[in-house]
């Protein structure tokens, strides 16, 4: 009778931690489910913020690269000077009607691209996450929606960002730029992002 109890014991404590096994189970698959929905709202509410941003900072970009590739034409010299007169200038032009927009990175070269306290944290995302660079959208404490994307970098940038930078580039660079740290980097790297402030609509 002992071994009959001991045994149906056994079996209830087996077929409880089934029970227990499989509720973990299912409380989990609905946990994962409740979270992929949030992260697709999330994604889905952000869409229009996203591709106002990116509206927004195209003409910047492509004034900027069409400069940039009239100056690499003349001389790598010259495309820095566009770098850093005419960039500035793009960037005043675009920025109006309570939008602003600019460039910065986790490297600086200018001192006058120094990130917007928002920006950073999300710069350290770009590193800490390689595989993950896609823009972003950040809630402003004013109510304002504040879009980032990375620049990745290309193999036009490297005469002046890359590995093996000509000297006569690097004497310009020390006298534009005495605390230069934007060099060493390789085609593909994380160079920096881009940013803008617009009003939420």
């Amino acid at each position: 009778m002992i071994s009959t109890l001991h045994s149906i014991g056994k079996i209830s404590l087996k077929m409880n931690q089934v029970t227990l096994t499989k509720l973990v189970i299912e409380v989990s698959r609905h946990w994962l489910l409740a979270q992929l929905v949030v992260s697709c709202s999330a994604a889905f509410g952000q869409a229009p913020a996203i591709s106002r941003g990116q509206e927004i900072l195209l003409p910047f970009k492509q004034q900027l690269m069409q400069s940039l590739q009239e100056g690499l034409q003349e001389s790598p010299v010259a495309a820095l000077d566009i770098c850093r007169i005419k960039a500035p200038e793009i960037a005043s032009l675009v920025s109006s009607n309570g939008i602003r927009v600019g460039r910065s990175s986790h490297k600086l070269r200018n001192q006058a691209n120094l990130a917007p306290a928002w920006v950073n944290p999300v710069i350290q995302d770009y590193l800490d996450t390689p595989d993950d660079r896609s823009p972003r959208i950040v809630t402003l404490d004013d109510g304002s929606n504040g879009y980032i994307e990375a620049i990745i970098l290309q193999p036009l940038c490297t005469v002046c960002h890359g590995e093996n930078i000509s000297q006569p580039v690097l004497d310009v660079l020390a006298e534009y730029y005495p605390g230069d740290q934007a060099t060493g980097f390789a085609v593909g790297e994380l160079r920096g992002v881009f940013w803008a402030v617009f009003p939420a609509e």
